[in-house]
């Protein structure tokens, strides 16, 4: 008897239908599995044969052929246990199999029977609905990840035995119900807070512009000065995920596996910090089978690159086009993924190999030969692309010492959200465009009308530094952001000259 279940693989972030036909027949005893299986899928023949005795099922003791549709595509992972063990009890004839052609089956099964949780639901369960399916059928594990989607009906089962019977009485049970993953207030005591840093008043001031237009930030500092400390304050002046942002960066997260078991969307806004050791493949993501790197996993978050001259310059290169695109593409022989990485870029770094170049105190002891060589490691392309560069110096004996803190990051907060709210008003016809470090030439023309005096002053600063065409845009959309927190609708003199002075650490040697 032949039966046909519907299952999904996983290509980027996109899901695609895949049609997992079982045939029991007579001929020797034996499982074959076609259709561009990986290892994975092959040894799923013992396992399903294994969970399917010990769940009290009867096994057919007859030639059994596994096709997966289409045979064109590869497919991975232990994910097609479950339609796959589905499969051979409706081809036996041991479950109803009227309603195999509505649900689509996904999830890995043990040798007793139960229900593994795997990585990847989140963008099936947001593209099902586009392919003609009434609902899943998921481990209980993965259900409460799925069910945020609202327009599909999600079932999650234990193990094999309550899927069966599911089939044979689909009345008995109830899809689950999502609880609402942003009606949580947020909590931010697990985030450090930047009262906390002392002095360095230009550097959270470029903080708080980075988190309102969604800019990129490089901080350049003696040891010690708190660049670092700075930067991991980040996440907790940023706004929060709308619903869409969340399921988007949940999806990426998904197929990561990162959301495998713990059953909810990523609510805030990611901060990923690789080391400096870290790969190109590892940075943009890779693999015979493409996975999301660190710049997709940062997508409506921050990237933070400590020690930003440690890293080989090829694989800060790689960061070049996901900078400008907002998108990285991964081409292999048999096919080509897209995954987002609209992020954040934030770095630190020191000003030479020793640190210490012009700090007050200590003395630097490389050569100007070794401070080139150091800073060789950021092409021009590459600072181009950073909005904001600032100087994070030593600081005073009495600014350590002193007892008073700066302002709390609720604050803070409070202002970038608020110039967030502007540009979500300025931009709410445009899709995908979000915040100012988004915007494109024609947003500039209409949105960053200059008078003469600011015409002039920014003409000095292209010649005086000299900015390229890219440079000057980034200039005009940091002033764009500086005018938003100040809560004024037109650019002035002041909103401009206070961008211009965060290019002037252009290139440090």
């Amino acid at each position: 008897m032949l039966a046909r279940v519907w299952s999904a693989a996983i290509a980027g972030i996109d899901a695609i239908k895949v049609g997992v036909e079982v045939d029991v027949s007579g001929g020797l005893p034996k499982i074959i599995v076609v259709g561009l299986p990986d290892v994975a899928i092959q040894e799923s023949r013992e396992r399903v044969k294994a969970a399917l005795k010990n769940a009290n099922f009867a096994f057919p003791v007859r030639k059994i052929v596994i096709n997966l549709t289409p045979a064109d595509l590869r497919k991975e992972g232990p994910c097609f246990d479950l339609p796959i063990s589905v499969g051979i009890l409706a081809a036996s004839e041991q479950v109803d199999p009227q309603l195999l052609g509505d649900y689509l089956f996904f999830g890995e099964v043990s040798l007793d029977g139960t229900l593994r949780a795997v990585s990847g639901v989140l963008p099936i369960a947001a593209a099902a609905s586009k392919m003609g399916i009434a609902g899943l059928i998921l481990p209980l594990g993965n259900a409460q990840e799925a069910a945020v989607v609202n327009d599909i009906k999600v079932y999650g089962f234990a193990n094999l035995r309550q899927v069966a019977d599911f089939l044979n009485q689909p009345d008995k049970y109830q899809p689950v119900i999502a609880e609402n993953p942003l009606a949580k207030k947020r909590s931010l005591h697990h985030i450090p807070n930047l009262k906390e840093v002392k002095g360095q008043i230009q550097a959270r001031r470029a903080l708080e512009i980075a988190a309102a237009g969604g800019h990129n930030l490089i901080l350049i500092g003696p040891p010690g000065s708190g660049k670092t400390m700075l930067a991991q304050r980040l996440p907790g002046i940023l706004p929060n995920l709308s619903f869409d942002e969340a399921l988007e960066v949940s999806q990426i997260h998904s197929v990561a596996g990162l959301l495998k078991d713990c059953g909810e969307l990523v609510t805030e806004r990611p901060f990923r910090s690789p080391h400096h050791s870290a790969s190109g493949p590892s940075l943009v993501g890779g693999g015979s089978y493409p996975r999301p790197g660190e710049i997709s996993l940062a997508h409506k978050g921050i990237l933070f690159l400590d020690e930003l001259t440690e890293f080989k310059r090829n694989v800060l290169e790689y960061l070049r086009q996901p900078l400008e695109d907002g998108q990285v593409t991964i081409s292999r022989t048999r096919q080509s993924v897209i995954f987002p990485a609209q992020f954040t870029l934030v770095a630190s770094t020191n000003p030479c190999p020793c640190g210490y170049f012009g700090d007050p105190i200590q003395h630097c002891t490389c050569s100007s030969r070794q401070r080139e060589n150091y800073w060789a490691k950021l092409s021009g392309p590459l600072m181009d692309r950073i909005d904001l560069q600032v100087a994070a110096n030593r600081l005073k004996p009495e600014e350590m010492l002193k007892q008073t803190t700066g302002e709390d990051s609720t604050i803070v907060r409070k202002r970038v959200v608020a110039a967030r709210k502007l540009a979500e008003i300025r931009f709410g016809s445009e899709p995908g465009i979000s915040c100012n470090a988004e915007m494109r030439s024609h947003h500039l023309r209409e949105f960053c009308v200059l008078d003469d005096t600011s015409r002039n002053l920014l003409e000095g600063a292209i010649r005086k530094l000299g900015l390229s065409a890219r440079a000057m845009d980034r200039v005009l959309k940091v002033s764009r952001t500086i005018a938003d927190l100040a809560g004024d609708r037109d650019l002035q003199s002041n909103h401009l000259a206070e961008a211009i002075q965060y290019r002037t650490i252009d290139r440090m040697q």
